[in-house]
C-alpha cells in the first residue's frame, strides 16, 4: 500500500508514490504553460493544472507497478488565487499567480488609509500582492462579473488546494487547510478561523470561501470517475512550504528548513506560539492537527531563486537545461565582480518591494555567461543569508542546521555557498522532494500508515552535509548595494543613494 502525494507547483506537478518506509517507489512529473498578459502579471489556466495532476499521477503509478494506494496528499503553489464554477467545475477567467504584482496599488492605498498593522495583527502577513485576498479585490474592482458569480454562490474562489480538492471529488467538496488559508490575508491566525472583518474590508464574498479543515484528516474521496478510476481518501492537504517543513521532519520549535524552488522560502517552527516578528518575516500557520490544535512558522520568503537558473535557460538561453548551471558556475573561481538580483517578479524579504525588478552590475569587457551564471548561484545564496540573519536577530532559537530541499538543492555548488554564506551546516535528505513527501506523510498519519512523528523523523536520511567555509562578505556587501539600486524601479523611482 502506497501513500499518493500530488505537489501542484508553480511551474508543473510532481506526484510521488511513497511507501510505508518512507522511500518513494513511483514518481511523475508534468509542466503547466505559465501566462504574462502584462509586464508583472503571472497567470495560469486552471485546467493546465488539473491535467498535469492526472498526468504527473499517472505516471507515478505506472512506475510503481500500479501498486494500491491507500490515501492521498495535497500540497500546492500557496496564495494563488482560483474561480471556478461549482457546477461545471470549468473555471471562467484564468488564476492569478502567488508572483503576480498587479494588485500593488490597492495594497498602497489600504497601507495609507492605515490598514495594515490590523491586517499584521490578526494574519500574520504584511500587505502585499503576493496574498491572496487582494487579488480577489481586484476582481471586485475589475470584474464585476466575476465578482457577482463569488456573491451569489454560483462561483468558488480559493487557492490550489480547493480547486484540486473540487476536482478530485467531481464537486463534492469545497475546502482548504488551515496553512493555506493563513495565506490568504482572510484568516485569523490564532482564531484559526476566517476573518468576517478581513472579507468585509478586502470585499470578499464569505460565502465563496472554502470550509477550513485540519492539515491532516480525511476532507473528502476521490471521485473515480474524475481519477484515474481510484476512490481513497484525501486526507493530507498542506501549503507547499508548510508540507516541506514537515516532510522535512521539522516537528520541534527551532528546527528549520529552505525549500529551493522557484523561489526559496526560510521556515522555522514556532511550536504553539504566534512569532511576532519585524523586519520583514512573517507568521503563519504551519499545520493543523486533526484535533484542531495549530502549529505555527516562522518565514522568510523570497520570490525568485530556482526561477532565476530558469530564466538564464529559458528566456536567454545561457544554459540548456537547469542543471548545467552549476558546472558553468563551478568554471570560474567567482562572479568576476558580477552581481545578480533576481527581482523578476518584486522582491519579497526581507525588502518587500512590488516595484523592484531584475538588476545585473558589474559586467566588463571580460564577464561570460560563466560569470553570469556564478552570480545567479550567489544571488540565491544572498537572498537566504538575508533571511537567515533577520530569523536569528528577530530571537529564532537558531538550531545546528539548516535543512535544505527543492530542486534547487541537487546543486552542490549552490548548497556549499549557502553553507558558507550562512556559516551554519546544510543538510540535504536522499529525498529532496520533501514538499510533496509532507503532503504523503500528512495523509499517511491520518490514516494510520505511520504511528506518529517519531516514525516519520526516523525515516528522514541523509544525502550530503556541507559544512562552511570562507565566506565573502565583499560580494554580499555588493549585492545589497545592487538590491537598492533595484528597488522602486517599476514606479520610477529613484535608485538608493550608494
Amino acid at each position: 500500500m502506497g501513500v499518493l502525494a500530488i505537489d501542484a507547483g508553480t511551474t508543473g506537478v510532481t506526484a510521488l508514490l511513497v511507501a510505508p518506509d518512507g522511500s518513494v517507489s513511483g514518481r511523475g512529473y508534468a509542466e503547466f504553460s505559465q501566462h504574462y498578459p502584462e509586464p508583472g502579471w503571472v497567470e495560469h489556466e486552471p485546467g493546465d493544472i488539473w491535467q498535469a495532476a492526472l498526468a504527473a499521477s499517472g505516471q507515478a503509478l505506472a512506475a510503481a507497478g500500479g501498486g494500491p494506494v491507500s490515501c492521498l496528499g495535497i500540497t500546492n503553489q500557496r496564495e494563488t488565487a482560483v474561480i471556478w464554477d461549482r457546477a461545471t467545475l470549468a473555471a471562467p477567467r484564468r488564476a492569478i499567480v502567488w508572483q503576480d504584482r498587479r494588485t500593488a496599488r490597492i495594497c498602497d492605498a489600504l497601507r495609507a488609509r492605515g490598514h495594515e498593522p490590523r491586517i499584521s495583527e490578526l494574519t500574520g502577513l504584511r500587505l502585499d500582492p503576493y496574498f491572496t485576498g487582494t487579488k480577489l479585490t481586484w476582481l471586485a474592482e475589475h470584474e464585476p462579473v466575476i465578482w457577482q458569480g463569488l456573491a451569489d454562490g454560483s462561483l468558488a474562489a480559493g487557492t490550489v488546494d480547493s480547486y484540486l480538492v473540487a476536482r478530485l471529488t467531481g464537486g463534492r467538496r469545497h475546502v482548504t487547510d488551515a496553512s493555506n488559508a493563513s495565506r490568504t490575508l482572510l484568516f485569523d491566525i490564532t482564531a484559526g478561523a476566517w476573518s468576517a472583518e478581513l472579507c468585509e474590508l478586502l470585499r470578499v464574498p464569505g460565502r465563496a470561501l472554502p470550509e477550513v479543515v485540519p492539515s491532516t484528516g480525511v476532507a473528502g474521496h476521490t471521485d473515480p470517475a474524475a481519477f484515474l478510476g481510484l476512490s481513497v481518501p484525501i486526507a493530507g492537504i498542506a501549503g507547499d512550504q508548510q508540507a516541506a517543513l514537515f516532510g522535512q521532519g521539522c516537528f520541534a520549535p527551532g528546527d528549520a528548513k529552505c525549500t529551493y524552488g522557484t523561489g526559496s522560502f526560510v521556515l522555522a517552527n514556532t511550536g504553539g506560539m504566534v512569532a511576532r516578528p519585524g523586519g520583514g518575516l512573517l507568521s503563519t500557520v504551519a499545520w493543523m492537527d486533526g484535533s484542531g490544535v495549530l502549529t505555527y512558522a516562522l518565514e522568510g520568503s523570497v520570490f525568485v531563486t530556482g526561477a532565476a537558473v530558469q530564466w538564464l535557460r529559458d528566456g536567454l538561453g545561457v544554459i540548456s537545461t537547469a542543471a548545467e548551471a552549476e558546472a558553468l558556475a563551478a568554471a570560474v573561481p567567482d562572479s568576476g565582480g558580477v552581481v545578480f538580483v533576481p527581482a523578476l517578479t518584486g522582491l519579497g524579504a526581507p525588502d518587500w518591494d512590488p516595484d523592484a525588478r531584475g538588476l545585473i552590475a558589474g559586467i566588463t569587457r571580460g564577464t561570460t555567461r560563466a560569470h553570469l551564471a556564478r552570480a545567479t548561484l550567489e544571488a540565491i545564496a544572498f537572498e537566504v543569508r538575508d533571511v537567515f540573519d533577520l530569523m536569528i536577530t528577530g530571537g529564532w532559537r537558531e538550531r545546528s542546521v539548516l535543512k535544505a530541499d527543492g530542486g534547487a538543492a541537487a546543486n552542490d555548488l549552490l548548497m556549499q555557498l549557502q553553507a558558507d554564506q550562512l556559516q551554519v551546516p546544510v543538510a540535504r535528505p536522499v529525498v529532496h522532494e520533501t514538499t510533496a513527501l509532507g503532503a504523503g506523510f500528512l495523509a499517511g498519519l491520518a490514516t494510520g500508515v505511520w504511528s506518529g512523528p517519531a516514525e516519520l523523523a526516523a525515516s528522514w536520511q541523509l544525502d550530503r552535509r556541507f559544512e562552511p567555509g570562507p565566506r565573502d562578505d565583499s560580494g554580499y556587501a555588493r549585492g545589497r548595494l545592487a538590491v537598492g539600486r533595484a528597488k522602486g524601479w517599476a514606479a520610477g523611482a529613484a535608485p538608493a543613494a550608494p
